[in-house]
């Protein structure tokens, strides 16, 4: 069997917090799809994710290296690693035993044959080892914004391959009609597109409704809508069942979040069932311009010049919610009060300070309630993926 293998090995899981705590690392979207389904589709391979042991979810298939067969052929890749044309090209020149690694030697991918998986399950040096410079990796959870741009132009260009777009309502006004993608089922009429700068794609039964407009790269996932006057500019990824109104700039938001009213979102990226009440806005530039220091845990780290919010999945504000320029909040926080947030609320915060915690059944039932509002149903392995995060709270 051949087949893709993710590794952690090397990854900084802290780096992007606080999305791995509820998924690993290639399980992170951006750009149009996950990098799993990205690195899947480019390579023409099912993938799987090693057993590494840890506190991180499973939610894929995982495969311990004592099972791996020799006769299996394993394209053994570090999980936050992202495509480019040249690693894909090298990748698909390597023999049994070669490797490919970052300068400063680290191995990213490692290509297993029958020498390489004996009997012994014991990993060997590879035989030959490429260097490569111009490598794209997500290292912290800001490079999922930093890097959308990139990924969005990839994906665009390999999901539209030898594909035509479906025809455009003449309402609508459009400029770079040929980087413009609709899929059938989507719906928009009187809006605007401007595709000059970067391509916008709309998938499947998304609804865009009039007056939005729609600078790329842009990416609408399938079931999401767009409301009416909405500004979105690139480089956004709006994921699958996403609901967004208001300003939107440089922002990843994964599958069924909702900023579905007027408010500012800029520079951010925004986890699963997450909501934004009306009037929340964040901020993404300090007034002195300097570099953003952001609380990644443990960690304080500078993020650039512009970092806006960094949100676990679950979590939601209410109205008029003013987030602070760099602010990460964990998983399954019910933000609310007065002022600015803290630069750092913790899982499970009840309020902004984090000095109240939600209570663990409470916060369990309130996600199952927001899943039902778009028909689903939290899972038993989402509960006990969020009761496991509970465990450890600091």
């Amino acid at each position: 069997m051949k087949y893709l293998l993710f590794t952690r090995k090397g990854v900084n899981i802290k780096g992007l917090y606080p999305f791995t705590l509820t998924r690993n690392p290639q399980d992170i979207m951006m750009g149009m799809m996950t990098n799993r389904q990205r690195w899947e589709r480019t390579l023409h391979l099912p993938s799987f994710d090693l057993e590494e042991g840890g506190k991180l979810p499973c939610l894929h298939p995982q495969i311990k290296w004592q099972d791996i067969k020799p006769s299996d052929t394993v394209y053994l890749m570090q999980s936050n690693l992202l495509p480019t044309k040249n690693l894909i090209s090298k990748i698909k020149k390597l023999k049994p035993g070669g490797a490919i690694a970052a300068a400063d030697g680290q191995i990213l991918v490692y290509l297993l044959g029958e020498k390489q998986l004996s009997k012994e399950k014991k990993m060997p040096e590879p035989n030959e080892v490429t260097i490569l410079h111009d490598l794209l990796k997500i290292e912290f959870s800001w490079d999922i914004f930093g890097l959308n741009k990139q990924m969005l132009q990839y994906d665009f260009e390999w999901l539209t391959k030898n594909k035509k777009s479906e025809p455009f309502d003449k309402a609508n006004k459009i400029s770079g009609v040929k980087s413009v993608f609709v899929e059938k089922g989507a719906v928009l009429k009187h809006v605007i597109i401007n595709a000059e700068q970067g391509p916008v794609f709309i998938s499947k039964n998304a609804l865009v409704m009039e007056g939005a407009c729609l600078r790329g790269p842009i990416f609408i996932g399938e079931n999401a809508v767009v409301k009416m006057g909405a500004k979105i500019y690139g480089a956004t990824t709006i994921g699958p069942g996403c609901t967004v109104g208001g300003e939107i700039k440089n922002v990843v938001m994964f599958g069924n979040s909702n900023k579905a009213h007027d408010g500012y979102l800029g520079d951010s990226v925004i986890g699963e069932w997450c909501n934004l009440g009306a009037g929340t806005c964040n901020s993404n530039l300090k007034n002195t311009a300097g570099n953003i220091v952001v609380h990644l845990q443990h960690q304080k780290l500078e993020a650039g010049q512009k970092c806006g919010v960094l949100m676990g999945d679950f979590s939601r504000t209410a109205i008029n919610t003013s987030i602070n320029t760099g602010t990460v909040m964990g998983v399954s926080c019910n933000v609310f009060g007065g002022g600015l947030t803290p630069k750092h609320i913790p899982s499970f915060a009840w309020g902004m300070s984090g000095e109240t915690i939600y209570k663990q059944e409470n916060a369990l039932r309130d996600a199952d309630n927001w899943k039902k509002l778009k028909n689903e149903a939290l899972s038993e392995t989402e509960k006990s993926i969020l009761r496991n995060i509970y465990k450890h709270i600091k």
